[in-house]
């Protein structure tokens, strides 16, 4: 498994990036560049993380292809197919996005999002993302979330084989999938049911925690990793036994000490069982 993480330090030229990245000791990253570079830094990046032994795991396109706006719609399915054509053609691992929100806010629930309706433009959108763009290398992944499709290994199942493309595959991202106490407190289960499910599929992978607070109604909080209750353990053992070279990165944390910390946490687990990050 290779461990990775935001970059804060600032880079001009592959090689700096690159330095960057081992000072942290990671062996992934996020992608290093936006979708309107031109194709030769694209190329001299990929080279580059080669060379290193970097693997580019993602490419990020945060936006709502499902949005009730048809402009903001329009816009997103385009970040989408830029953000697929950017990790084709730098040799990252996927490109993620949520499925999207029916409602005003991108990432927010919305109480048509787990809808039939729902599940089939989600089929609908990501089929036109992937053949507007036809990759070879990269897969188009959507990340779980607790309040829209995929929101179990169950829906995800259903999506791939609705969606029917070789080329999406699996963000996984357990902390998302836990919107109970019952998955909360048997999430060393939910993290086997999902790898088991979706192992052959799953092309990167969040690293995050989660808290479970003791007030009502349910209060379920991300937090940074070792201060929830996640099973780090049972994580990393089935992330590694699915994939050597599976990304697992850190994510949504405010700087780079607390992504430091994160970091020296999922590490000392890591050793612990005998894992390599």
């Amino acid at each position: 498994m290779r461990l990775g993480a935001p970059i804060y330090e600032p880079f001009a030229d592959p090689d700096a990036w690159v330095a960057a990245v081992r000072r942290r000791g990671y062996r992934a990253a996020y992608c290093p560049v936006k979708p309107d570079a031109d194709a030769a830094t694209i190329r001299a990046y990929a080279a580059a993380a080669a060379r290193a032994d970097i693997v580019i795991a993602e490419v990020g396109a945060w936006s709502n292809p499902l949005s009730p706006d048809e402009e903001t719609r329009r816009a997103a399915i385009a970040k989408c197919q830029a953000g697929l054509a950017l990790a084709d053609a730098i040799a990252a691992r996927c490109c993620v996005n949520i499925a999207g929100s029916r409602g005003a806010k991108w990432d927010g629930p919305h109480p048509a999002d787990l809808t039939n309706e729902t599940f089939d433009l989600i089929v609908q959108t990501v089929r036109e993302i992937i053949d507007a763009v036809r990759p070879t290398r990269a897969y188009y992944t959507l990340e779980p979330m607790p309040w829209m499709y995929p929101d179990s290994a169950d829906s995800y199942l259903a999506l791939i084989a609705a969606i029917d493309r070789p080329q999406f595959a699996v963000h996984l991202d357990v902390v998302n999938l836990i919107n109970s106490p019952q998955r909360f407190f048997a999430n060393a289960d939910l993290i086997r049911e999902c790898t088991a499910k979706l192992g052959p599929h799953i092309k990167s992978c969040h690293a995050k925690d989660i808290a479970l607070a003791d007030r009502l109604t349910v209060h379920l909080d991300e937090v940074r990793p070792g201060l929830g209750g996640l099973d780090y353990r049972t994580l990393l053992r089935e992330l590694d036994a699915l994939d050597p070279d599976m990304p697992l990165m850190l994510e949504h944390l405010p700087g780079q000490e607390e992504y430091d910390q994160a970091a020296a946490y999922v590490r000392s687990v890591a050793q612990a069982i005998g894992v390599t990050l």
